[in-house]
């Protein structure tokens, strides 16, 4: 039964509006696929018979961004919020699979529906006439199908990014992918070379962010492969060690499942083994990885830089990649070491890689290793709630400090510094101005036995 459908004030003001000017509009998209699933939409966008300078003519009173005029675009700002108007259209070829060369604008909203790229996407509603559905895409919403629009071939061939969003949206969505939309989805996968990569980046993120997302892996792995070639290695990949009981592949894609759903987190499980194939050496029978790790962060490092992912998604990910498989001893000093080096956040989240990626692991030892994160999680929550010292911002002292108490400024100050927060991680003093800048002193005197000017109180 489908869900009673509501439209803001705001999109029932535009869809009214063009009404009264003579003009058919409708809700159109993904907004009404959103409601008939039960979920909020993000966005609202509406198509309309009229022609772009009409309808900048008809809200003439509002705020009109001309968004993309060429392809019958505008948006409409109202209380603060952004609601696209786009012309009924159809499209002409597609030069570059991504963008149509030409388009026609029409009057029938039928044409409209029909270049769209799935059913469940092809669905159109205004109050008077109510849900329009030409090509049964709540039936596929029922069944929980990705099904192309018409002609699966030609939906990938005009827009080969639409391959991407039919992996993104089964992920998303948990819903299956029709059998020959799933053939042609693999049939057309190397036309994702044609697409810019920052596009590919965005739909890879969410892909990765769906309850879906080991099947898709698992499935699609062959269209990930023109997307990231370096995964091809790892594709049936038998580890030959004990700890392992999945190929490299298979044990990416359990790890990637295993984690919560966080974007930089994911990115993480997807690359923390990249390097394996090559880094692998057997001995007597048993397969070893010796510094897959640190080769996996610097594999991670160039796909993103590739796709062109920001600089603070690169850092953290190369960073939890490469720290992923190293050994955390389970005291206050050595964890208060790890906060200093990462941060609470980073090492939070190092926490939770080490835990996805045990999960991916045989269950020989995932008691104990689970029980090892636990522990330290524990050690973490404790050093934070006790609110101890762990980074030189933690420090009872500053460098003006010890500037203004009689050590030249340079390289000095850092080192003092530090030095100074390893006593006080290991305990041998306390983190309080007085007793640190009488440790100085000692520190001065042990690098200058003989000399030592410094005026230290």
């Amino acid at each position: 039964m489908i869900k009673a459908i509501n439209l803001p004030n705001e999109v029932k003001y535009i869809i009214k509006t063009l009404e009264t000017s003579g003009f058919k509009a409708y809700a159109v998209g993904g907004c009404i696929r959103d409601i008939i699933m039960g979920k909020k939409p993000k966005d609202w966008d509406i198509c309309t018979s009229a022609l772009p300078d009409k309808t900048m003519e008809i809200f003439k009173s509002e705020t009109v961004i001309p968004t993309g005029l060429h392809h019958g675009t505008i948006s409409l700002l109202l209380s603060g919020r952004l609601y696209e108007i786009t012309t009924f259209r159809t499209d002409g070829k597609y030069s570059d699979n991504r963008h149509p060369d030409t388009v026609s604008f029409v009057t029938d909203l039928k044409a409209d529906m029909g270049r769209r790229d799935f059913t469940i996407n092809s669905l159109a509603f205004n109050p008077g006439e109510g849900l329009i559905d030409y090509f049964g895409g709540t039936t596929d919403i029922d069944r929980k199908l990705i099904r192309c629009v018409g002609e699966a071939d030609k939906r990938f061939v005009e827009d080969a990014l639409r391959i991407m969003r039919a992996l993104r949206f089964s992920s998303k969505l948990k819903f299956d992918i029709e059998p020959t939309t799933q053939e042609a989805i693999k049939r057309n996968r190397k036309l994702l070379q044609n697409i810019a990569v920052e596009r590919i980046a965005v739909e890879l993120d969410n892909l990765l962010l769906g309850e879906n997302v080991a099947e898709i892996l698992e499935n699609y792995s062959e269209v990930l492969e023109v997307v990231i070639p370096e995964i091809t290695p790892m594709i049936g990949f038998e580890q030959n060690n004990s700890y392992h009981h999945l190929d490299a592949w298979k044990h990416t894609v359990k790890a990637v499942e295993s984690v919560s759903p966080d974007r930089i987190l994911r990115l993480t499980m997807l690359f923390h083994d990249i390097a394996k194939p090559q880094c692998y050496t057997e001995t007597n029978g048993v397969g070893h990885f010796y510094g897959h790790p640190k080769v996996s962060a610097e594999m991670a490092r160039k796909i993103l830089r590739r796709l062109k992912y920001d600089t603070r998604t690169i850092k953290a990910v190369t960073e939890l990649v490469y720290y992923h498989d190293a050994d955390i001893t389970l005291s206050e000093k050595a964890v208060k070491r790890w906060l200093g080096k990462l941060g609470e956040e980073n090492m939070r989240m190092l926490l939770s890689v080490k835990r996805a990626d045990a999960r991916a692991k045989s269950k020989a030892r995932l008691s104990s290793q689970i029980e090892e994160i636990e522990a330290a999680e524990k050690l973490v929550d404790k050093i934070i709630s006790e609110k101890s010292c762990f980074s030189l911002k933690d420090l009872a002292i500053t460098g003006k400090d010890l500037i203004d108490h009689g050590i030249p400024e340079g390289g000095l100050i850092g080192e003092v510094l530090n030095e100074l927060l390893e006593m006080v991680i290991d305990e041998k003093s306390a983190n309080n101005r007085e007793d640190l800048l009488r440790n100085v002193t000692k520190l001065l005197k042990n690098r200058h036995p003989t000399t030592s000017n410094t005026k230290i109180p």
